[in-house]
């Protein structure tokens, strides 16, 4: 999606979520700007490069770090917190609409930066979760990937506006961080503290050890004991 660098021709059809977070923050309908060898996805009222990416930030990593050298980069990340699907049929009747049980929180933001826990680090940089509501729209069309039989994802659209966290500088990520600095815990620890599953629980704690803002201090059993910094 935006995280491309070059123009394209072939660039993957656009969203409609993507493109309604990319005019939201784009002041004056400033979008698609030229910086060097990349494209910006827009540019705020005083000049702040916006990037909205949806996926991993693993892809933007050379991007980001060459707009923070140039000015002040904002990344728009859109957490879904509820979503509805809806079914069309290849003729674009409507099937049937099911709300998904999935429910994104800001803890998802550590999925993305799994592979790039270095660009909270920078300066010039704010992350910015969009919590919002999305109906995503799906076409019986045959085409689609096989673990959803054939069935096409068609768009994605904002159907809800929740609230937006704003993550500026390392020390924001103390939110994650549930514990005194003089408490030990594990991964499991942590997610039973936070309400997470285990999994995420350790994907962030990847993220926060990498980010120095917690470390490991051992084991108990066979489990890492963190503290934090």
């Amino acid at each position: 999606m935006l995280g491309n660098s070059r123009p394209s021709n072939t660039r993957k059809k656009e969203s409609s979520l993507h493109r309604s977070l990319k005019f939201r923050y784009s002041g004056s309908g400033a979008t698609e700007t030229p910086v060097g060898d990349y494209v910006c996805d827009g540019l705020g009222d005083d000049g702040e490069y916006i990037e909205v990416q949806t996926g991993s930030f693993g892809p933007l990593k050379e991007k980001v770090k060459f707009l923070t050298k140039s000015g002040k980069v904002r990344i728009i990340h859109p957490i879904i917190s509820q979503k509805s699907i809806e079914l069309y049929d290849s003729g674009g009747s409507l099937l049937r609409k099911r709300k998904s049980p999935a429910k994104g929180s800001a803890w998802d933001v550590f999925k993305v930066l799994l592979y790039a826990p270095e660009l909270p680090l920078l300066k010039n940089l704010v992350i910015e979760l969009a919590i919002v509501d999305v109906t995503e729209r799906r076409t019986d069309d045959g085409r689609g990937s096989w673990r959803r039989r054939g069935v096409s994802i068609t768009d994605r659209v904002i159907s809800g506006w929740r609230e937006s966290i704003v993550l500026s500088k390392p020390k924001d990520y103390h939110q994650f961080i549930p514990f005194r600095k003089s408490e030990r815990f594990s991964v499991r620890d942590l997610a039973e503290k936070a309400g997470i599953d285990v999994g995420l629980a350790r994907k962030a704690l990847n993220v926060l050890n990498k980010m120095g803002l917690v470390e490991r201090t051992g084991k108990q059993g066979r489990a890492y004991q963190y503290r934090k910094i």
